[in-house]
């Protein structure tokens, strides 16, 4: 390209679009799944599509990256044994590994060129990729937590794309009863679950899954992403028993540098709108 111009994507379940200003495709490689496209934004940095739908921006992934780690592992009594599935970008296994705690942190995407992609284009997201206690699988989520000790997990995230294709079984009653065998007592298990303006009735299908699997307790959080339809996402919690207090003490005190997760966004996003409130609570 010569001269920007505009990519658009058009999201029809909430009836919007977004667009950024694009300078040139960097890259492109259609994988056994998908197909993977890396453009150059000339205000975003480096932009991540799979099958068209905007995955990553190098400017606004901290966001979602810091909320779908931090909030879970502040709230857990003592994380030492993480599982991410999905997240090949590898940018919430960033996070995760700034716990020093965090004695073993498995990452298991189905797509391999994913975190190849990154590797390549937001090299700032895989810097924790060769941490000792980083183990990178690239196999299928639902099989490995299918096949996941029982008691043998702390924290579970689900760092996935929108509930079509490679993560439709990412989002049903049979994957949250792995997940639900794999979390030991005091487990926490976390999922991206989409825009809580446009979406809630995916939010709710999803939290009644969850509940049909065994879990008791349930928090959504949300936080902006300007990247994602209606610019406003959300992850939402589930535990065998426990609530949702965290370790305020432990979040403040943090040894890491966050850009959005703080006690105090933790604090606000567990205050929901009354509209969204009220919708989960019926």
């Amino acid at each position: 390209m010569s001269t920007p111009t505009w990519h658009y994507e058009n999201f029809d379940p909430t009836g919007s679009a977004i667009g950024y200003r694009i300078v040139r495709k960097l890259d492109e490689v259609q994988s056994p799944f998908q197909r993977i496209e890396i453009f150059e934004s000339t205000d975003w940095g480096n932009l991540m599509l799979i099958d068209g739908a905007m995955m990553l921006t190098a400017r606004d992934n901290f966001l979602y990256h810091e909320m779908m780690s931090h909030p879970a592992l502040f709230t857990h009594p003592d994380p030492k044994r993480v599982v991410i599935i999905g997240g090949g970008d590898c940018g919430t296994l960033r996070e995760v590994l700034k716990h020093e705690g965090v004695a073993s942190a498995t990452q298991c995407d189905i797509d391999e060129q994913v975190t190849r992609m990154a590797e390549k284009w937001f090299p700032e997201l895989c810097e924790s990729n060769g941490d000792p206690r980083a183990e990178l699988l690239f196999d299928d989520g639902v099989a490995y937590m299918k096949h996941c000790p029982a008691g043998s997990v702390d924290v579970v995230i689900v760092d996935s794309t929108d509930p079509v294709g490679p993560a439709e079984g990412l989002f049903n009653r049979a994957f949250y009863e792995s997940c639900f065998r794999a979390l030991k007592d005091d487990g926490i298990l976390v999922q991206q679950s989409e825009s809580p303006l446009m979406l809630l009735d995916l939010i709710k299908a999803m939290r009644a899954e969850m509940a049909k699997a065994g879990f008791a307790e349930f928090q959504t959080l949300p936080f902006p992403q300007p990247c994602y339809p209606t610019g406003w996402w959300s992850c939402t919690l589930a535990r065998k028993a426990g609530g949702f207090a965290f370790r305020e003490a432990d979040a403040r005190a943090k040894a890491f540098e966050t850009r959005y997760y703080s006690a105090d966004v933790h604090k606000g996003a567990q205050v929901l709108p009354p509209f969204v409130a009220d919708a989960l609570a019926g």
